[in-house]
């Protein structure tokens, strides 16, 4: 009997064949190479508050978390989950039956598809969606089926906006559960109280399971509200509802991030949870549960200087002769280049370090249909004022500088 060679079968699971490389690990590669500034991937250029950060070094002094953690994660943190909720949203939580600590919320998505679909099983997510969805999905064996947000201009500005009727069209027999991001990355779109009442109405009709990543919720802007679809009647019992830490307190390689559902969909999540990470950052954990128990003022001030950053950006970006969509929520930017005469968001993005000392992200690589997505491009203004500065002068300039600009960070996530 002679062993199948390498060259007769592919090595890569055919679930898995179209996915490759990330688009990040692309431009922040292209970052490092030609010394842009990265405004592509969605992370920091400055650590959260130094009384998190010592919490943490506190955790790690007293031996708190340097072994493994509990499975569900240490009780401080799933009390101050709880806490959070039922303070911002009066939702209430068993903190031992009903809160899961998983590893960043990439683990949760994932735990919770894994956990909760059957091959074959339909998920509807709203396209354009953060790359691992698409591949979470496919790794459970599910089928995805996107509804598209669109961009709509009215008299309050240029937004994408989500379509009820082809929402409602999507859902077959197949459809198990709806994948939905609000605060929406990479749109910003905010969900109002009217589209989430009418997407519970809908689950609840049709018997649909539901996984939101809120991971956004304390960035919004303007008059956009962040509303938990798990406040809706008939929802409580059917979503699950995923957090983190690392983007509401600029902590991103700290990997913390947790589930709310009710305790028969949390106990199937953690049953996919334990084995993929087991556990993870124990004493991160600890100081995350600080964190959560910080006042009011800290994040009324975080998200008014991530609203000044954005204006700083749009205004920039305008400028030069984009068109903006302005967010109602996170910390990304898209731009339309067809006013620029380009159309190809890929050639447009790879050319621009070299041009003008910039990276950015095509948002087709978020799209099943890429001509939807192909003329949209992503910009991240999550970085320090002085960096968002020197990019919109190069943008605007359309050149990058002689010689390096000072104060510029620049390496990978």
């Amino acid at each position: 009997m002679t062993s199948m060679s390498s060259s007769a079968r592919p090595l890569l699971n055919r679930r898995l064949a179209e996915f490759g490389t990330t688009i990040f690990a692309e431009m922040s590669a292209l970052a490092v190479r030609t010394g842009a500034i990265n405004l592509g991937q969605g992370f920091p250029d400055t650590d959260g508050p130094e009384e998190v950060r010592e919490a943490a070094v506190r955790a790690l002094r007293d031996g708190h978390g340097n072994q493994y953690p509990p499975g569900p994660g240490v009780p401080e943190l799933r009390a101050a989950v709880v806490g959070h909720q039922q303070r911002r949203y009066g939702l209430s939580f068993d903190p031992d039956t009903e809160v899961l600590v998983t590893a960043g919320a990439t683990e949760a998505i994932a735990a919770s598809l894994l956990a909760l679909l059957e091959p074959g099983d339909e998920v509807i997510a709203l396209e354009p969606y953060y790359d691992s969805y698409a591949a979470c999905i496919a790794m459970a064996g599910g089928t995805r089926v996107p509804v598209t947000l669109r961009p709509h201009t009215t008299d309050e500005g240029a937004a994408f906006r989500l379509d009820l009727d082809e929402l409602r069209d999507a859902v077959t027999d197949r459809t198990r559960l709806l994948l939905l991001n609000t605060p929406h990355n990479p749109t910003g779109t905010v969900l109002n109280r009217a589209e989430l009442a009418a997407i519970a109405e809908l689950a609840v009709e049709r018997d649909l399971l539901v996984v939101t990543d809120e991971v956004y919720e304390h960035l919004v802007f303007d008059t956009a509200e962040h509303i938990p679809l798990a406040t809706f009647p008939g929802m409580r019992e059917r979503t699950v509802t995923i957090g983190s830490a690392g983007k509401t307190f600029s902590f991103t390689g700290w990997k913390v991030g947790w589930v709310t559902a009710a305790p028969a969909l949390v106990t199937a999540v953690r049953s996919a949870k334990q084995y993929l990470t087991y556990v993870a950052s124990g004493p991160f954990q600890y100081a995350v549960a600080e964190a959560l128990r910080l006042p009011d003022s800290y994040f009324d001030d975080f998200r008014a200087d991530m609203r000044a950053k954005r204006e700083l950006l749009a205004g920039g970006l305008e400028q030069a002769g984009f068109k903006v969509f302005r967010p109602a929520g996170t910390y990304f930017i898209t731009t339309d280049i067809r006013p620029l005469g380009e159309s190809d968001g890929f050639a447009f993005c790879r050319s621009l370090p070299e041009r003008c000392g910039v990276v950015a992200v095509p948002n087709a690589v978020f799209y099943d249909h890429r001509e939807q997505g192909a003329p949209f491009v992503r910009f991240a203004f999550c970085k320090r004022t002085e960096v968002l500065e020197e990019a919109t002068a190069r943008l605007v300039s359309g050149r990058p500088p002689r010689t390096p600009a000072t104060g510029v960070r620049r390496g990978r996530e």
